[in-house]
Formats: structure tokens, sequence, C-alpha cells
């Protein structure tokens, strides 16, 4: 049986769950804070014993306090010495910079606020790269172009000053797109273009508001199309939530998928892998608690299933990533580690056929950390796996999921155990070549991999498609 954390949630708030297209009257927790606070401390049997399967809960038992006494790193590259950099444990990747937490927080004066996820802005106009970080209450906004000397600009609290410790943040065209598990959070859009004109860190304020939601755990946005998918919300049964935001000053509703309860993380692509049954269409790779779930939205009032599929050591089915070929799907398991006592457990799983999937596939690290948010990058798989740090695995043959783990940085040098803290998410995607992990107790890293990493590819949007009120004149 699945079970989803939506339909948790509002049991916990003593309602029951729908399947309409959009739910209403939406339960608000008392207190900013997410309603997943809440619901791990319950102690009613039924609520207590699911709660635990989710992230939230053991990332609420391992949680500690910041480290506030760490201090910029700025000036210098630190090389990779005799596998140190500073006193960071490390690989075939040089520390470029490091902004404790104190300084992401400065403006609000919050200075021991947690970090969470991570994500990533190059300026079209002059290719200036910036990197985003999630707090405990807010979003930092960091110019990172020149990559030893990184430039604080400000930060974004959330809506109605809320607190939670997730968060996510993606990116369309010039603008953020910033979704929270704080109740009162919404969706906050910030126009990125205002960061070329700051000169002097400052609390900043969204540009644009989307109130269809109040909480969400997760978003991914399609560039290709102009489509965010909001997850873990308390619509759509926890579901995909899309909303079309081609005119991101003005997003829209545009449907639901709920069919397979709580989605976790989602991919979603224009699809152009070798099911030619599926050439052209919108598909999404939900990571669904439990099974990895494809799901074609090309109308989005009328999503298909296309499979469903679990795997023998299936805890909790957090986040993945295509390979750029769509040929396989390699992702992550948040709770196998723990509760199988196993080593680090990468997946990967051939979706060449995408209603009858490959066998589930596993690569076994040499370190016992859990792992969280990976990203693909040509035939390099970067993983941000908390205690263990940054690690990049070089792709070898994906039919047997082997791979080589080729970069390593540790943010986290007292232990590789599996406990929730150290990295939470990294960005690999600059051109650059240039990697940002968020560190929980930690802060901003900037790091530069020993790899010969292409560029990615521009952005499919064009900055005069989603930026018309905005545009400079040069």
């Amino acid at each position: 049986m699945k079970f989803s954390l939506f339909s948790l949630a509002v049991v916990t708030n003593g309602f029951a769950p729908g399947h309409a297209m959009m739910q209403t009257g939406e339960a608000m927790e008392p207190y900013v804070e997410s309603g997943v606070n809440y619901m791990c401390n319950a102690r009613n049997g039924f609520a207590a014993e699911m709660v635990n399967r989710a992230c939230f809960c053991g990332y609420l038992e391992d949680r500690r306090e910041v480290e506030s006494q760490l201090e910029d790193i700025t000036g210098q590259e630190v090389a990779c010495v005799d596998g140190f950099a500073n006193d960071y444990p490390c690989n075939d990747v040089s520390l470029l910079s490091f902004l404790p937490l104190s300084t992401l927080n400065s403006v609000t004066g919050s200075r021991t606020d947690e970090a969470n996820d991570i994500w990533g802005w190059v300026d079209p106009r002059d290719q200036r790269e910036y990197a985003i970080i999630g707090l405990y209450t807010g979003t930092a906004y960091v110019d990172i172009t020149d990559p030893v000397n990184p430039k604080y600009l400000g930060k974004l609290p959330l809506k109605r000053n809320g607190r939670s410790i997730w968060a996510d943040i993606k990116v369309f065209g010039n603008y953020a797109f910033i979704v929270s598990e704080s109740a009162s959070q919404g969706m906050q859009i910030l126009d990125l273009s205002q960061l070329r004109d700051i000169t002097e860190p400052k609390v900043l304020t969204e540009t644009a508001h989307y109130d269809k939601i109040t909480s969400s755990h997760n978003i991914f946005i399609n560039e290709d199309t102009g489509f965010a998918y909001l997850v873990g919300t308390r619509t759509c049964s926890g579901g995909l939530h899309m909303v079309d935001i081609n005119d991101p000053l003005n997003p829209v509703f545009v449907g639901c998928y709920s069919d397979d309860g709580y989605t976790h993380d989602v991919q979603c692509v224009v699809y152009d892998g070798p099911d030619t049954e599926h050439v052209g269409k919108e598909i999404c790779f939900a990571s669904n608690e439990d099974t990895v779930t494809i799901v074609d939205v090309s109308t989005k009032s009328n999503p298909i299933l296309i499979s469903r599929t679990g795997y023998q050591t299936s805890e909790y089915t957090h986040q993945g990533w295509l390979t750029e070929d769509q040929k396989y799907f390699i992702f992550n398991d948040e709770l196998d580690e723990r509760g199988r006592r196993i080593p680090t457990t990468t997946y990967v799983v051939d979706v060449s056929d995408l209603d009858n999937l490959g066998t589930v596939n596993k690569y076994e690290a040499v370190t016992r950390a859990i792992d969280h948010n990976l990203y693909v990058r040509g035939e390099y798989v970067f993983e941000a796996n908390y205690r263990a740090g940054l690690r990049i695995l070089k792709i070898n043959d994906m039919a047997t999921a082997n791979f080589t783990e080729v970069g390593v940085f540790d943010i986290y040098p007292e232990s590789d155990s599996n406990e929730f803290n150290g990295a939470w998410s990294n960005f690999p995607f600059f051109p650059s070549g240039n990697v940002i992990i968020s560190g929980i107790e930690q802060g901003l890293y900037v790091v530069k991999p020993n790899l010969n990493l292409s560029s990615p590819p521009r952005p499919s949007m064009p900055e005069d498609d989603v930026n018309q009120e905005n545009e400079d004149t040069i």
C-alpha cells in the first residue's frame, strides 16, 4: 500500500483527503513552520508509523547546531593537495570560495539559519553566474562570476516571514521561483535582473506571487515548455501541481496529476529518447516515495500514467535525473542506507521503453552516507550525499550501473555516516564548470572539479521571450 505525505498531513489536521482537480479549504497550521514538523511530533500509532518513512522526520532527528564559528574563505583558490583543501577531504576538486551562514543571513540578522536547496542563474546578457541558496527564513543571492571573490547581494525572506527547513528554487529566464514547506509561502517569484545593479547587500522583495498553494516541498521547471511542476503540495494529493509560467509574473494553474499520490521530486522533459511512441510529448519522471512513476503531461487537463516501477530495496524513492540521451534514469533512495544498513547506493533504470522499464540496477559507493540530490552533466553524475559531501561519478556502463568515483569534496569531515547533515544539494550546470554546494550547517561552497566538462546547452527559452517587461537596451 502506498501512503502519501499529503494524505497524512490532512489526516493529522482532521481532514480527509480528496481527489478533485483543486482541493480547497486547506488546513493552515497555527505556526508558520511547515506541517511536517507537526506531523513528526505525532504520537498516535498510525500517524507516527507513517511519518517515520519520510525524510522529514529523520532530518529533524539528526538536526545539528549550525557551525557558527566558520569564516569566509575567499581571495584565492585552495587546491586539493594530498587529499585535502584546507580541512576538507577532497579528490580532484579544489575549493574556490566559501561563504558561511552568518554571511548569507547577514541582512536579516538571523545569522544561524540553516541552508537547504540550491540552484544557479546565468545572466543571458553578460553570462555572469549567480548562486541562489535556500535558507531557513528565505533565499540568499550571490554573484560568483569571480568565484574566488564571491559577492553577497542579499536575501529574500520567505512570505510573511515564514520559516522552514525545507525549500526549493528553480529558474526560468530571468526569474527565480521559490517554494517552501512554510504554510504561508505559496510560490514567490523574483526578477533576477535586479541583481545586476546591487552594490551593497540588501533585503529583497518578491516581484510576484502565486497563491494557489500554501506550501510545496519541491519545484521543477521545464524550460523548454515554460511549465512549473510543484510537488508535495496540499493540492493534487501531493502529486503534480502544474503551472503555466510563460508569463512569469502571471502564473496560471493548468492541471493536476494525483493518481499515484505524493510526488517527492520530478524531472519533466520534451521527450526525445529511444521510445518512438512518446517522442515529442512532455513526459515527467517522478520520484514517488516507493516507485519511479512516468506520466505523460502533454495535455495538462488530462495527464496519463505511462508506468510505475518499484524496486526490491525501496525505502523512500527521493529524486533522480535522466542521462542526456534520455535512455536511463539515475535516482536515489533517501532512507535505504539507514533502513537497510547498506552503503551509499545509486540506482539506475533503463527507460528506453517508457511503458515497460528495465531492471533497476545499483551502484554501491565506499561510504555509508545518505544520498540526497543528484544531477547529470555529460558523462558525469554529481551527487550531494549529506555527510559524504559532493561525490562525482563517471559513467562507464549504464546497463550495469558501472561508475567510477572521480571527484570528492567532503564538507562534513567529521563523519560519512548515514545521518542528515552536511551537503543538501549541488548545481553543476554553470558554463564555467564551477559547482556550488549547499551545506546545511555550513553555507555556500564554490568548487572546481578537475574534469573536462562540456558547456551545458543554453536554456531553450531566450531572454526576450520571458523578459519583455525588463529587457535592457544595450
